[in-house]
């Protein structure tokens, strides 16, 4: 059964999530701070964190962060739920680790469907394993087993979301792949007007990739239409200007 630990100052959320997660056949763990919260996942190492930003002692971007770098707590996936909805929000929600964003009010079935969706894609089998798909392609190869990728002959550590996101990318290189194809495939759920979450996480691949993250050369918006990865078939050392 899988562990939730739900990191929030409102009692009346705190009580709304736990009882539907309950019901949807989840282990349940409640905190009401960022300082209880955190210890408690460092403790428990849940299968996932529901967080809010806006916390007593320590908001919810700190403790995503000292989760993040903390080597027992850095892939435990983690969702933020906040009544922060602006851009600004998000991006920073992202920036500082978070796997999904999701803004109160909610409905329960929408929080439910990204529960399920986040605990599919992290359930230690990444997507390029389960299935016999492209691995490797010119100077790319993906290593499921480590979330790892070479790059021109450089190991690339990634994260979870940024390896599907690139693996992704790979089964269509030289295509362009729309944000809601993306959205549908890596995060699992079905897309939604604002595509920040992308962005963000393209920016951090394109900064582990790319020689200039500024004027990507690989990993390519094109605009109005979504992102296409485009690899050389063959490559030398001479070209490895990503090393």
């Amino acid at each position: 059964m899988p562990r939730i630990l739900i990191i929030d100052d409102d009692p009346s959320i705190l009580e709304l999530v736990s009882v539907n997660l309950d019901m949807a056949g989840y282990e349940v763990c409640r905190a009401g701070d960022g300082i209880k919260g955190q210890a408690m996942a460092m403790q428990l190492l849940p299968d996932l964190v529901i967080l809010d930003l806006i916390l007593p002692s320590v908001d919810g971007f700190t403790v995503c962060q000292r989760l993040r770098r903390n080597e027992r707590t850095a892939d435990i996936p983690v969702l933020m739920l906040t009544a922060l909805s602006s851009i600004k929000d998000k991006v920073e929600g992202f920036n500082a680790g978070a796997d999904d964003y999701l803004t109160k009010p909610f409905e329960i079935e929408e929080l439910l469907a990204r529960v399920r969706a986040l605990l599919r894609r992290t359930d230690h089998i990444p997507v390029a394993a389960k299935h016999a798909e492209i691995l490797s392609f010119g100077p790319l190869t993906l290593i499921p087993e480590r979330f790892e990728a070479i790059w021109f002959g450089q190991t690339v550590k990634l994260t979870h979301l940024e390896f599907e996101l690139l693996h992704c990318l790979l089964q269509r290189h030289g295509q362009t792949v729309s944000p809601s194809e993306i959205l549908k495939e890596v995060w699992g759920y079905d897309p939604d007007d604002d595509i920040e979450t992308i962005r963000v996480h393209i920016r951090h691949l394109r900064t582990k990739l790319e020689p200039d993250p500024r004027h990507p050369g690989f990993i390519r918006t094109v605009y109005g239409a979504g992102y296409c990865l485009e690899l050389p078939s063959s490559f030398t050392h001479e070209v490895n200007s990503a090393e």
